[in-house]
């Protein structure tokens, strides 16, 4: 399985990026009115927005040909966690297009969106 690239620092991400967590509850509803509520995964996922801004050419070409060769949201990686440097084994991209600009030497920017694979 693939990794997600590191940058030249060892870092995963720049600041600022952002972690949320997410569940998925589902509800049923009887013709009597009562409900009955269960998880539809046992612990929350987690979901990133990486936004890099002071990337060199190095950096941002290997970040764009890891979403190239991942086929944008179809392909699974694992993604060390830049918050607590947990490793997440099955994550994908959130989107098939990222957002890849290069303004000059050590000026490259890149937001992508990471999310944690129910198991």
């Amino acid at each position: 399985m693939a990794n997600f690239p590191a940058l030249k620092t060892g870092a995963y991400a720049q600041y600022p990026s952002d972690r949320t967590q997410g569940f998925s509850t589902a509800a049923y509803r009887f013709l009597d009115g009562s409900e009955q509520r269960f998880a539809h995964y046992g612990s929350p996922l987690r979901r990133w927005t990486l936004r890099f801004d002071l990337l060199d050419e190095g950096e941002l070409v290997a970040v764009e040909q890891f979403f190239v060769a991942q086929e944008g949201r179809s392909g699974t990686f694992s993604f060390t966690d830049p918050f607590d440097g947990t490793v997440c084994p099955n994550c994908s991209f959130d989107a098939d297009t990222g957002s890849f600009a290069f303004a000059g030497a050590g000026r490259g920017a890149a937001i992508l969106v990471i999310r944690e694979n129910p198991s």
